[in-house]
């Protein structure tokens, strides 16, 4: 997502002004030209060295054996063919069972739940549905390196409000000076990719406050709902006048660890369901029609899975993090998802750019650098910090750890 990975053999001019507001820019250089982002630049340096890619974040094991049989045997039953394209009633049923069975939400699966391709057609959708050319839609600073993309790609104003270390949370007066009469849409990520932070209740409750008094919808991406560490998860939906506003949005590949099947699913009034619905005909239609009846299996497996997996995770976490402490960074331990930052400052480097450029020759990790995913101002802010994933195999995490430990002695 940088334009310092541009090579200049796989350049490609960008004609249209609307791809140059799509891409952002962290995707350009300063003559307009599209570069490789920082994922394939760290992924093709994770190859050459042969380090071990902590940059991604995708599992590197399968989710459960039931799940995958279930796929089988609706791939076997003929299940093959388009899906309807709100989703099969199976799962829209099983979406509301979860909700309701988790949080006491009752969406209507036959109006208020749409299927969707993956959680980034469910965002794409809905910001192309809901936001005209000139709107403005409100994120968190660091964001999800699509979100400023669909944004771009809508016409619209990306305004941000800044994450703060330690904790990772708004400052709430920055926040309300984010809005504006402008303000569409706030798209909030919680638990939120990158920092790992966890949105408490009143945070939660100022953002709905906020939405109200200028008129804007809540757009919710929870696809970390169950990767939380100790704390809650509390849809933002479930806060009183939330509902009304918010569509919300998950997703099978973090749950289950099922990320190449693109199952996701949103929720929230039907008149805005109805919208999206609308976008979403015209992008993909339906999508996988045998891999939504296996999720519908996925969602109603028993509560140990979803505490066995939050477990799992936090185990993984802590490796990593000793390691990380050990080669004398910053640590910052996330409260939720499966990606943990640090900050470079203490080993005496500022820019983590450079840094993550030189890891994989260093100690044999890759990782991705924060600035990456901010507008200018907030690059800066995060200069020296770097992302790491912790969704791999135990051993693979304990491997990266000691490589990682011997970082200060490399430098």
């Amino acid at each position: 997502m940088s334009s310092a990975g541009r090579s200049p053999s796989t350049e490609t001019s960008i004609a249209a002004p609307w791809q140059r507001a799509a891409l952002g820019a962290n995707l350009l250089s300063p003559d307009g030209e599209l570069g490789v982002t920082i994922f394939e630049e760290m992924t093709t340096l994770a190859i050459s060295t042969g380090a071990i890619n902590l940059g991604q974040g995708f599992p590197d094991e399968d989710g459960p054996a039931e799940i995958k049989a279930a796929a089988q045997d609706a791939i076997a039953a003929g299940a093959n063919q388009y899906a309807p394209g709100k989703g099969i009633p199976a799962l829209r049923e099983a979406v509301a069972a979860h909700q309701q069975r988790f949080y006491g939400l009752a969406p209507h699966p036959d109006t208020e739940i749409l299927i969707t391709t993956g959680a980034t057609e469910a965002i794409a959708a809905t910001l192309l549905a809901l936001v005209q050319p000139g709107d403005e839609v409100l994120t968190f600073e660091p964001f999800y390196d699509s979100y400023g993309a669909i944004i771009g790609m809508a016409g619209a104003r990306h305004v941000t409000a800044p994450l703060l270390a330690p904790d990772f949370l708004p400052d709430l007066a920055a926040l309300e000076d984010a809005f504006s009469n402008r303000t569409k849409v706030v798209l909030l990520n919680n638990p939120h990719n990158p920092t790992g932070a966890v949105f408490p209740e009143h945070v939660l409750a100022k953002i709905v406050e906020l939405a109200a008094k200028y008129g804007a919808v809540i757009v919710s991406d929870e696809v970390y709902e169950h990767l939380t560490f100790g704390v809650p998860h509390i849809p933002i939906t479930s806060l009183p006048g939330a509902a009304e506003r918010t569509i919300t949005i998950s997703s099978a590949g973090k749950t289950f660890s099922f990320t190449g099947w693109k199952i996701g699913w949103l929720s929230g009034p039907e008149h805005l369901v109805a919208a999206v619905r609308t976008v979403k005909q015209f992008l993909t239609y339906s999508s996988g029609t045998p891999f939504q009846s296996a999720i519908a299996v996925g969602l109603a497996l028993p509560d140990e899975f979803y505490t066995g997996i939050a477990q799992t995770l936090r185990h993984k976490r802590d490796i990593l993090a000793e390691g990380l402490r050990a080669a004398g960074f910053g640590v910052y331990n996330p409260r939720g998802t499966y990606f943990i930052n640090v900050d470079t400052a203490p080993l005496g480097i500022r820019d983590s750019v450079d840094l993550a450029r030189r890891l994989p020759g260093l100690v044999g990790v890759a990782a991705i650098p924060v600035p990456v995913f901010c507008h200018p101002e907030g690059a800066e802010r995060t200069r020296s910090l770097l992302r790491f994933a912790f969704c791999k195999k135990i051993d693979v995490l304990e491997e990266a750890a000691a490589r990682l430990a011997t970082l200060k002695d490399r430098l």
